[in-house]
Protein backbone atom coordinates (compact mmCIF):
# COMPACT_ATOMS: atom_id res chain seq x y z
CA UNK A 1 0.00 0.00 0.00
CA UNK A 2 1.19 3.18 -1.10
CA UNK A 3 1.96 5.75 2.07
CA UNK A 4 0.16 8.87 0.10
CA UNK A 5 2.64 11.23 3.39
CA UNK A 6 5.59 10.02 1.74
CA UNK A 7 4.76 10.10 -2.15
CA UNK A 8 6.52 12.88 -4.40
CA UNK A 9 3.15 13.58 -5.43
CA UNK A 10 1.98 14.90 -1.80
CA UNK A 11 5.45 16.51 -1.63
CA UNK A 12 4.83 18.89 -4.43
CA UNK A 13 0.89 19.13 -3.57
CA UNK A 14 1.95 20.29 -0.23
CA UNK A 15 4.72 22.47 -1.22
CA UNK A 16 2.38 24.45 -4.02
CA UNK A 17 -0.41 24.52 -1.14
CA UNK A 18 1.62 26.67 1.06
CA UNK A 19 3.11 28.34 -1.65
CA UNK A 20 -0.49 29.40 -2.26
CA UNK A 21 -1.22 30.42 1.07
CA UNK A 22 1.80 32.29 1.35
CA UNK A 23 0.23 34.49 -2.05
CA UNK A 24 -2.96 35.13 -0.44
CA UNK A 25 -1.09 35.84 2.80
CA UNK A 26 1.23 38.36 1.04
CA UNK A 27 -1.27 40.19 -1.13
CA UNK A 28 -3.87 40.82 1.66
CA UNK A 29 -0.86 41.98 3.96
CA UNK A 30 -0.04 44.26 1.02
CA UNK A 31 -3.18 45.24 0.29
CA UNK A 32 -4.00 46.45 3.57
CA UNK A 33 -0.55 48.63 3.66
CA UNK A 34 -1.08 49.58 0.00
CA UNK A 35 -4.66 50.99 1.55
CA UNK A 36 -3.66 52.11 5.02
CA UNK A 37 -0.52 54.55 3.04
CA UNK A 38 -3.18 55.26 0.41
CA UNK A 39 -5.57 56.76 3.36
CA UNK A 40 -2.57 58.54 5.30
CA UNK A 41 -1.88 60.61 1.81
CA UNK A 42 -5.28 61.32 1.39
CA UNK A 43 -5.73 62.48 5.20
CA UNK A 44 -2.24 64.25 4.81
CA UNK A 45 -4.08 65.94 1.61
CA UNK A 46 -7.15 67.18 3.75
CA UNK A 47 -5.47 68.32 6.36
CA UNK A 48 -3.51 70.37 4.36
CA UNK A 49 -6.08 72.20 2.62
CA UNK A 50 -8.37 72.45 5.51
CA UNK A 51 -5.73 73.87 7.90
CA UNK A 52 -4.86 76.31 4.89
CA UNK A 53 -8.59 77.25 4.55
CA UNK A 54 -9.53 77.76 8.46
CA UNK A 55 -6.77 80.13 8.27
CA UNK A 56 -7.87 82.00 5.57
CA UNK A 57 -11.63 82.24 7.54
CA UNK A 58 -9.63 83.51 10.48
CA UNK A 59 -7.53 85.81 8.49
CA UNK A 60 -4.74 84.60 8.64
CA UNK A 61 -4.18 83.56 5.56
CA UNK A 62 -4.33 85.32 2.11
CA UNK A 63 -7.00 84.44 -0.15
CA UNK A 64 -4.60 83.40 -3.03
CA UNK A 65 -2.88 81.21 -1.01
CA UNK A 66 -5.97 79.43 -0.21
CA UNK A 67 -7.29 79.35 -3.85
CA UNK A 68 -3.88 78.17 -4.67
CA UNK A 69 -4.55 74.79 -1.88
CA UNK A 70 -7.78 74.33 -3.63
CA UNK A 71 -6.83 75.12 -6.96
CA UNK A 72 -3.34 72.22 -6.95
CA UNK A 73 -5.22 69.70 -5.10
CA UNK A 74 -8.22 69.43 -7.21
CA UNK A 75 -10.72 71.01 -4.77
CA UNK A 76 -14.14 71.90 -6.02
CA UNK A 77 -16.18 74.21 -3.76
CA UNK A 78 -20.32 73.19 -3.41
CA UNK A 79 -21.95 75.97 -2.97
CA UNK A 80 -25.57 74.48 -3.45
CA UNK A 81 -27.13 74.58 -0.06
CA UNK A 82 -29.52 71.81 -1.05
CA UNK A 83 -26.32 69.31 -2.00
CA UNK A 84 -24.68 70.38 1.00
CA UNK A 85 -27.08 69.92 3.64
CA UNK A 86 -27.99 66.35 2.26
CA UNK A 87 -23.67 65.53 1.65
CA UNK A 88 -23.53 66.54 5.18
CA UNK A 89 -26.47 64.61 6.41
CA UNK A 90 -26.10 61.90 4.23
CA UNK A 91 -22.92 60.98 3.58
CA UNK A 92 -20.27 58.98 6.16
CA UNK A 93 -17.95 60.62 7.69
CA UNK A 94 -14.62 58.81 8.02
CA UNK A 95 -12.39 61.34 9.76
CA UNK A 96 -12.65 63.88 11.94
CA UNK A 97 -9.33 66.83 11.86
CA UNK A 98 -9.63 69.03 14.64
CA UNK A 99 -7.13 72.22 15.29
CA UNK A 100 -7.51 75.23 17.70
CA UNK A 101 -8.59 77.28 14.87
CA UNK A 102 -11.80 75.14 13.98
CA UNK A 103 -12.91 71.58 12.79
CA UNK A 104 -12.96 69.73 9.30
CA UNK A 105 -14.68 66.37 8.80
CA UNK A 106 -13.61 64.04 6.05
CA UNK A 107 -17.14 62.82 4.39
CA UNK A 108 -17.66 59.80 1.70
CA UNK A 109 -21.25 60.02 -0.25
CA UNK A 110 -21.42 58.02 -3.46
CA UNK A 111 -18.30 57.07 -3.87
CA UNK A 112 -17.02 60.57 -3.79
CA UNK A 113 -14.76 61.93 -1.08
CA UNK A 114 -15.92 65.50 0.63
CA UNK A 115 -14.35 68.22 3.13
CA UNK A 116 -16.40 69.85 5.40
CA UNK A 117 -14.58 72.24 6.85
CA UNK A 118 -15.96 74.48 9.85
CA UNK A 119 -14.87 77.34 12.02
CA UNK A 120 -15.28 77.12 16.02
CA UNK A 121 -19.61 76.78 16.02
CA UNK A 122 -20.75 76.24 12.69
CA UNK A 123 -19.98 75.35 9.41
CA UNK A 124 -19.22 77.89 6.30
CA UNK A 125 -17.44 75.46 3.10
CA UNK A 126 -17.92 72.01 1.82
CA UNK A 127 -15.53 70.92 -0.81
CA UNK A 128 -15.38 68.14 -3.56
CA UNK A 129 -12.32 66.24 -4.11
CA UNK A 130 -12.54 66.12 -7.93
CA UNK A 131 -9.57 64.01 -8.54
CA UNK A 132 -10.07 61.52 -5.97
CA UNK A 133 -10.68 57.56 -7.05
CA UNK A 134 -11.12 55.16 -4.44
CA UNK A 135 -9.01 52.69 -3.47
CA UNK A 136 -8.62 50.21 -6.32
CA UNK A 137 -9.13 46.74 -4.79
CA UNK A 138 -10.28 44.71 -7.80
CA UNK A 139 -6.43 45.64 -9.56
CA UNK A 140 -4.75 44.07 -6.32
CA UNK A 141 -7.43 40.81 -6.82
CA UNK A 142 -6.87 40.94 -10.32
CA UNK A 143 -3.45 40.53 -9.47
CA UNK A 144 -3.67 37.90 -7.32
CA UNK A 145 -6.21 35.74 -9.44
CA UNK A 146 -3.47 35.97 -11.97
CA UNK A 147 0.01 35.07 -9.50
CA UNK A 148 -2.79 32.07 -8.11
CA UNK A 149 -3.55 30.71 -11.72
CA UNK A 150 0.33 30.89 -13.02
CA UNK A 151 0.64 28.73 -9.88
CA UNK A 152 -1.94 26.51 -10.52
CA UNK A 153 -0.78 25.90 -13.74
CA UNK A 154 2.81 25.06 -12.74
CA UNK A 155 1.57 22.62 -10.33
CA UNK A 156 -0.46 21.12 -13.21
CA UNK A 157 2.20 21.09 -15.73
CA UNK A 158 4.58 19.41 -12.58
CA UNK A 159 2.19 16.82 -11.64
CA UNK A 160 1.73 15.87 -15.37
CA UNK A 161 5.31 15.66 -15.80
CA UNK A 162 6.09 13.43 -12.68
CA UNK A 163 2.72 11.15 -13.00
CA UNK A 164 4.34 8.42 -14.98
CA UNK A 165 6.29 8.19 -12.25
CA UNK A 166 3.40 6.12 -10.53
CA UNK A 167 3.00 3.85 -13.28
CA UNK A 168 6.64 3.00 -13.41
CA UNK A 169 6.42 2.65 -9.57
CA UNK A 170 3.60 0.38 -10.30
CA UNK A 171 5.33 -1.76 -12.47
CA UNK A 172 8.52 -1.86 -10.90
CA UNK A 173 6.46 -3.57 -8.14
CA UNK A 174 4.63 -6.22 -10.55
CA UNK A 175 8.22 -6.83 -11.61
CA UNK A 176 9.20 -7.01 -7.74
CA UNK A 177 5.98 -9.94 -7.36
CA UNK A 178 7.43 -11.99 -10.53
CA UNK A 179 5.42 -9.91 -12.95
CA UNK A 180 7.75 -10.23 -16.20
CA UNK A 181 5.11 -8.30 -18.10
CA UNK A 182 7.46 -5.67 -20.12
CA UNK A 183 5.80 -2.71 -20.08
CA UNK A 184 5.42 -0.07 -22.82
CA UNK A 185 8.33 2.33 -24.11
CA UNK A 186 8.23 6.06 -23.32
CA UNK A 187 7.97 8.45 -26.02
CA UNK A 188 9.16 11.45 -24.01
CA UNK A 189 12.90 12.93 -24.16
CA UNK A 190 13.20 13.85 -19.84
CA UNK A 191 14.99 12.01 -17.28
CA UNK A 192 11.78 10.14 -16.52
CA UNK A 193 10.74 8.74 -19.89
CA UNK A 194 14.56 8.05 -19.70
CA UNK A 195 14.00 6.52 -16.58
CA UNK A 196 10.58 4.19 -16.93
CA UNK A 197 12.65 3.32 -20.97
CA UNK A 198 16.06 1.92 -18.51
CA UNK A 199 13.40 -0.15 -16.74
CA UNK A 200 11.57 -1.21 -19.84
CA UNK A 201 15.10 -2.77 -21.16
CA UNK A 202 16.12 -4.15 -17.98
CA UNK A 203 13.03 -5.78 -17.71
CA UNK A 204 13.46 -6.98 -20.98
CA UNK A 205 17.18 -8.30 -21.02
CA UNK A 206 16.10 -10.15 -16.89
CA UNK A 207 13.03 -11.86 -18.98
CA UNK A 208 15.18 -13.43 -21.81
CA UNK A 209 17.73 -14.32 -19.11
CA UNK A 210 15.02 -15.88 -16.72
CA UNK A 211 13.60 -17.49 -20.18
CA UNK A 212 16.88 -18.75 -21.34
CA UNK A 213 17.29 -20.47 -17.35
CA UNK A 214 14.25 -22.25 -17.52
CA UNK A 215 14.79 -23.81 -20.71
CA UNK A 216 18.33 -24.26 -19.68
CA UNK A 217 17.13 -26.48 -16.23
CA UNK A 218 14.19 -28.01 -18.00
CA UNK A 219 15.91 -29.29 -20.62
CA UNK A 220 18.99 -30.73 -18.26
CA UNK A 221 16.24 -32.13 -16.23
CA UNK A 222 14.66 -34.08 -18.78
CA UNK A 223 17.61 -35.01 -20.67
CA UNK A 224 18.94 -36.49 -17.45
CA UNK A 225 15.80 -38.64 -16.34
CA UNK A 226 16.34 -40.55 -19.22
CA UNK A 227 19.53 -42.35 -19.20
CA UNK A 228 19.40 -41.90 -14.83
CA UNK A 229 16.17 -44.67 -15.43
CA UNK A 230 17.54 -46.63 -17.67
CA UNK A 231 20.76 -47.02 -15.61
CA UNK A 232 18.81 -47.56 -12.51
CA UNK A 233 16.75 -50.20 -14.62
CA UNK A 234 20.13 -51.77 -15.93
CA UNK A 235 21.22 -51.95 -12.37
CA UNK A 236 18.11 -53.89 -10.37
CA UNK A 237 19.14 -56.81 -13.59
CA UNK A 238 22.44 -56.83 -12.93
CA UNK A 239 23.69 -60.19 -11.47
CA UNK A 240 26.61 -59.24 -9.20
CA UNK A 241 27.71 -58.28 -5.00
CA UNK A 242 24.29 -57.50 -3.43
CA UNK A 243 26.52 -54.67 -2.08
CA UNK A 244 27.85 -53.32 -5.02
CA UNK A 245 24.38 -53.45 -6.90
CA UNK A 246 22.74 -51.78 -4.00
CA UNK A 247 25.48 -49.43 -4.29
CA UNK A 248 24.95 -48.32 -7.44
CA UNK A 249 21.17 -48.06 -7.18
CA UNK A 250 21.21 -45.74 -4.43
CA UNK A 251 23.73 -43.68 -6.71
CA UNK A 252 21.01 -43.15 -9.25
CA UNK A 253 18.50 -43.07 -6.51
CA UNK A 254 20.33 -40.13 -5.14
CA UNK A 255 20.61 -38.35 -8.86
CA UNK A 256 16.69 -38.78 -9.32
CA UNK A 257 16.15 -36.49 -6.29
CA UNK A 258 18.56 -34.15 -6.74
CA UNK A 259 16.95 -33.80 -10.56
CA UNK A 260 13.80 -33.38 -8.26
CA UNK A 261 15.24 -31.20 -5.74
CA UNK A 262 16.17 -29.10 -8.56
CA UNK A 263 12.44 -28.97 -10.70
CA UNK A 264 11.21 -27.63 -7.39
CA UNK A 265 13.58 -24.82 -6.65
CA UNK A 266 13.14 -23.75 -10.82
CA UNK A 267 9.38 -23.92 -9.83
CA UNK A 268 10.06 -21.79 -6.77
CA UNK A 269 12.45 -19.20 -8.74
CA UNK A 270 10.52 -19.17 -11.63
CA UNK A 271 7.95 -16.49 -10.45
CA UNK A 272 5.13 -18.68 -11.07
CA UNK A 273 5.05 -20.48 -7.81
CA UNK A 274 1.79 -19.29 -6.67
CA UNK A 275 -0.44 -20.06 -9.77
CA UNK A 276 -2.75 -22.08 -8.17
CA UNK A 277 -3.51 -20.76 -5.05
CA UNK A 278 -6.86 -22.68 -3.57
CA UNK A 279 -8.89 -23.26 -0.63
CA UNK A 280 -7.47 -26.77 0.72
CA UNK A 281 -7.88 -28.77 4.29
CA UNK A 282 -4.80 -29.00 5.75
CA UNK A 283 -5.91 -33.04 6.72
CA UNK A 284 -5.91 -33.87 2.61
CA UNK A 285 -2.47 -31.25 2.47
CA UNK A 286 -0.89 -33.50 5.30
CA UNK A 287 -1.98 -37.34 3.20
CA UNK A 288 -0.44 -35.33 0.15
CA UNK A 289 2.92 -34.66 2.32
CA UNK A 290 3.13 -38.23 3.18
CA UNK A 291 2.71 -39.46 -0.02
CA UNK A 292 5.78 -37.41 -1.42
CA UNK A 293 7.58 -38.55 1.55
CA UNK A 294 6.79 -42.15 1.39
CA UNK A 295 7.02 -42.88 5.05
CA UNK A 296 5.22 -45.08 7.29
CA UNK A 297 2.12 -43.07 9.67
CA UNK A 298 2.74 -44.75 12.42
CA UNK A 299 6.38 -42.69 12.36
CA UNK A 300 4.48 -39.19 12.71
CA UNK A 301 2.56 -38.34 15.42
CA UNK A 302 0.05 -35.92 14.75
CA UNK A 303 -1.74 -33.30 17.18
CA UNK A 304 -4.18 -31.34 15.51
CA UNK A 305 -6.50 -28.88 17.65
CA UNK A 306 -7.83 -27.05 14.65
CA UNK A 307 -9.43 -28.01 11.35
CA UNK A 308 -8.10 -25.66 9.30
CA UNK A 309 -8.60 -24.86 5.95
CA UNK A 310 -6.11 -22.68 4.23
CA UNK A 311 -5.78 -20.93 0.93
CA UNK A 312 -2.30 -22.28 -0.33
CA UNK A 313 -1.08 -23.51 -3.60
CA UNK A 314 -1.86 -27.47 -3.00
CA UNK A 315 1.21 -29.36 -4.09
CA UNK A 316 3.72 -26.57 -3.14
CA UNK A 317 2.69 -26.28 0.35
CA UNK A 318 2.36 -30.20 0.42
CA UNK A 319 6.38 -30.19 -0.73
CA UNK A 320 7.42 -28.04 2.31
CA UNK A 321 5.25 -30.44 4.38
CA UNK A 322 7.11 -33.24 2.90
CA UNK A 323 10.78 -31.70 3.09
CA UNK A 324 9.75 -31.14 6.94
CA UNK A 325 8.89 -35.23 7.48
CA UNK A 326 11.69 -36.09 5.35
CA UNK A 327 14.07 -33.85 7.10
CA UNK A 328 12.96 -35.20 10.86
CA UNK A 329 13.40 -39.06 10.17
CA UNK A 330 16.64 -37.99 8.69
CA UNK A 331 18.23 -36.72 11.50
CA UNK A 332 16.04 -37.76 14.66
CA UNK A 333 17.74 -41.06 16.53
CA UNK A 334 13.89 -42.54 16.50
CA UNK A 335 13.24 -42.11 13.26
CA UNK A 336 9.92 -40.08 13.94
CA UNK A 337 8.20 -36.94 14.03
CA UNK A 338 5.38 -34.63 16.56
CA UNK A 339 3.34 -32.29 14.45
CA UNK A 340 1.49 -30.12 16.15
CA UNK A 341 -1.51 -27.94 14.62
CA UNK A 342 -3.21 -24.50 16.19
CA UNK A 343 -4.77 -22.15 14.98
CA UNK A 344 -1.76 -19.22 14.01
CA UNK A 345 0.77 -22.70 13.46
CA UNK A 346 2.08 -25.87 12.69
CA UNK A 347 5.26 -26.93 14.17
CA UNK A 348 7.69 -29.66 13.36
CA UNK A 349 9.06 -31.52 16.51
CA UNK A 350 11.88 -34.04 16.26
CA UNK A 351 14.53 -35.52 18.88
CA UNK A 352 18.02 -34.88 17.80
CA UNK A 353 21.13 -32.75 17.76
CA UNK A 354 20.54 -28.34 17.90
CA UNK A 355 21.92 -27.37 14.18
CA UNK A 356 25.38 -26.53 14.80
CA UNK A 357 25.21 -22.87 12.93
CA UNK A 358 22.27 -20.27 12.99
CA UNK A 359 19.21 -21.05 11.35
CA UNK A 360 20.02 -18.53 8.53
CA UNK A 361 22.80 -20.29 7.37
CA UNK A 362 20.82 -23.48 6.75
CA UNK A 363 17.87 -21.51 4.35
CA UNK A 364 20.89 -20.99 1.63
CA UNK A 365 20.92 -24.00 -1.04
CA UNK A 366 23.49 -26.41 -0.81
CA UNK A 367 24.52 -25.93 3.15
CA UNK A 368 24.67 -28.78 5.56
CA UNK A 369 27.12 -30.00 8.42
CA UNK A 370 29.70 -32.39 7.96
CA UNK A 371 27.22 -35.95 7.26
CA UNK A 372 26.75 -35.40 3.59
CA UNK A 373 25.26 -38.60 2.97
CA UNK A 374 21.66 -37.49 3.41
CA UNK A 375 21.12 -35.02 1.40
CA UNK A 376 22.12 -32.08 -0.44
CA UNK A 377 21.64 -29.25 1.45
CA UNK A 378 18.43 -28.05 -0.27
CA UNK A 379 15.17 -29.07 1.81
CA UNK A 380 14.98 -25.97 3.88
CA UNK A 381 16.09 -23.66 1.29
CA UNK A 382 13.19 -25.03 -0.64
CA UNK A 383 10.88 -24.82 2.34
CA UNK A 384 11.75 -21.14 3.00
CA UNK A 385 11.11 -19.82 -0.34
CA UNK A 386 7.76 -21.87 -0.68
CA UNK A 387 7.03 -20.63 3.54
CA UNK A 388 7.67 -16.93 2.12
CA UNK A 389 6.04 -16.96 -1.38
CA UNK A 390 2.72 -17.62 1.33
CA UNK A 391 3.69 -14.23 3.21
CA UNK A 392 4.33 -16.92 6.74
CA UNK A 393 7.29 -17.09 8.81
CA UNK A 394 9.60 -20.35 8.76
CA UNK A 395 10.82 -20.28 12.41
CA UNK A 396 13.08 -22.49 14.58
CA UNK A 397 13.89 -23.59 18.15
CA UNK A 398 15.37 -26.09 20.13
CA UNK A 399 13.80 -27.02 23.70
CA UNK A 400 14.56 -30.05 25.88
CA UNK A 401 16.29 -31.93 23.53
CA UNK A 402 14.12 -31.36 20.37
CA UNK A 403 14.15 -29.47 17.44
CA UNK A 404 10.96 -27.33 16.40
CA UNK A 405 10.35 -25.84 13.39
CA UNK A 406 7.40 -24.05 13.07
CA UNK A 407 5.30 -22.35 10.38
CA UNK A 408 4.01 -19.36 12.01
CA UNK A 409 0.83 -16.60 11.69
CA UNK A 410 -1.26 -18.70 9.17
CA UNK A 411 -3.66 -16.59 10.35
CA UNK A 412 -2.66 -14.78 6.52
CA UNK A 413 -3.76 -18.15 5.01
CA UNK A 414 -7.43 -18.37 6.33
Amino acid sequence: MINFKSSIIYSITFAFFLSIISVILTFLFLMKYDQEKYADELNAKYSIIATTTLRYMRNMASVQQMEEIVKNYRMEEIKEEALKDYVLNNGEILEYIQSDIGNAAIIEYEKDNYLSITPTGYYIMLLKDTEFKPYKYNIMKSICALVLIIISGVYIFTIKKIRPLRKLKRQIVKFASGNFEVPKRQTGTDEISELANAFYDSVNHIKKLNHSRQLFLRNIMHELKTPITKGRITAEMLQCDEKKKQRIITAFERLEAMINEFASIERITSGIELTHVGTYRLIDIFDEAIDLAMVEKNSINFHISEDLNLNVDFRLFSLAIKNMIDNAIKYSPDKSITITVDKNSIKFISFGEPLKRAFEYYLAPFTQDDNKTKGFGLGLYIVDNIIKAHKINFTYNYENGKNIFGFENLKMLY
